[in-house]
């Protein structure tokens, strides 16, 4: 009998550890002293190079999405030369979920070059419609709030109980944009200026201003009084100094602190909660309606812990500008505790905002920026699959 070999495998948690170290090397990350994550950079290339797996997943998750509505939902985005700029007539068209909407609505979220989350607990999704040349400008999806958001909460002046009691009022926007060509016009900021409407403010109350807590089982009498979002790629120049005739829609408060788990994809995620699993960790499938990120974050955290690595970890180090929209005069005296009633007397509507957002912004730079009349809907597939910029500065290259 010859002697026999065995090939030895490394356990299951070396495998693991493996894979989140290739991981991050991957992404750009390095180690620092004590263990500690260092940012491939905080330019939009490396924010773009850190999400770029993420992107694939997602690509590869739609795979099936793309091959069965992506040619039926191409022709409502626009050509650039069939757009008037000064006819420009915005409408939000709310989204509901299993509709033809909801589709194009999700196909548009695919032509972002960050990965679009699809959102936790309470959501107002919208198309931003031209009504005047019948395409899709943009989309905006908001949904419940990060809990924890220091730069926001030293502004209003919340401690924790504060908070816990009356963040019910607040609404991220974790989608806001334009789509080209209307990116091109500026429309971002108009997409931006229309979260701050009568029209916002009354699809919150009638989906959630009676709603009841998860935990609490109260009532909750909720009113939205502020919207948050963050720039994906550090400083926004679209939100800043975003004001129509003297009104601010949303203003800087701030950068987050570079914590977070962006830069675990999917994929990874799943093999950590599979670990978790494994060893009979609530967290592995702890991930019930009203548990939201804080859930992921927490799973992540478990599984990083039980391997062995730091904390530091969750520290990617990439800081993200943090702005807020007071929908109420009397937004942030509320949010301390005043019990005012909210004044809403200067909010517009949806019609009003976008012949202002037009004549300020979109009808000017047509003007000046000819080169969105370049623009072709059918670019929309080599934007949702990477193999095109989309800016103003590749359009100017084709009318040299």
């Amino acid at each position: 009998m010859g002697e026999k070999f065995l090939i030895k495998f490394p356990p299951p948690e070396a495998r693991l550890k493996r894979a989140v170290r290739q991981h991050l090397k991957r992404l750009g990350f390095k180690k620092g002293k004590n263990g500690q994550l260092l940012s491939p950079g905080q330019d939009k290339q490396a924010v773009r190079l850190v999400h770029a797996e993420q992107r694939n997943d997602k690509l590869e998750a739609n795979a099936a999405f793309l091959a069965r509505f992506e040619a039926k939902l191409l022709p409502h985005f626009a050509d650039g030369n069939e757009i008037e700029p000064a006819n420009i007539r915005l409408v939000l068209r709310r989204v509901r979920s299993d509709t033809k909407d909801a589709d194009l609505f999700r196909l548009a979220t695919l032509t972002w070059s960050v990965p679009v989350s699809a959102g936790f607990g309470r959501r107002l999704r919208y198309l931003v419609w031209d009504e005047s040349h019948d395409r899709l400008a943009g989309i905006i999806a908001l949904g419940d709030p990060v809990f924890n958001l220091s730069v926001r909460d030293k502004l209003v002046g919340w401690n924790s109980t504060d908070r816990s009691l009356r963040l019910v009022h607040l609404l991220d926007a974790y989608v806001l944009g334009a789509v080209p060509p209307y990116s091109f016009l500026l429309g971002g900021k108009a997409v931006a200026a229309l979260v701050r409407t009568r029209e916002v403010v009354q699809d919150f109350k009638d989906t959630y201003g009676e709603s009841v807590g998860i935990i609490s089982r109260a009532a909750k009498h909720a009113s939205l009084l502020m919207v948050t979002t963050t720039s994906s790629m550090g400083r926004s120049s679209v939100y800043n100094r975003l004001a129509l005739n003297g009104t601010r829609y949303f203003q800087p408060v701030g950068y987050t602190t570079g914590w977070g788990h962006f830069h675990i994809t999917d994929a990874l995620f799943e093999k950590l909660r599979a670990y978790l699993r494994q060893l009979k960790h609530d967290y592995a499938d702890h991930h019930a309606y009203g548990k939201g990120p804080n859930w992921r974050l927490r799973t992540i955290k478990a599984a990083l812990t039980r391997l062995g690595f730091k904390d530091s970890l969750l520290k990617h180090g990439i800081q993200r500008q943090v702005f807020v929209c007071n929908l109420a005069a009397n937004t942030v005296e509320i949010l301390r505790g005043s019990g005012a009633d909210p004044d809403y007397s200067d909010l517009l509507s949806v019609a009003e905002v976008s012949a202002l957002a037009v004549s300020r912004w979109m009808a000017p730079r047509g003007i000046r920026e000819p080169a969105f009349r370049n623009w072709r809907r059918d670019r929309v597939s080599l934007l949702i699959r990477g193999t095109v910029a989309g800016t103003l500065d590749e359009l100017r290259g084709q009318a040299a």
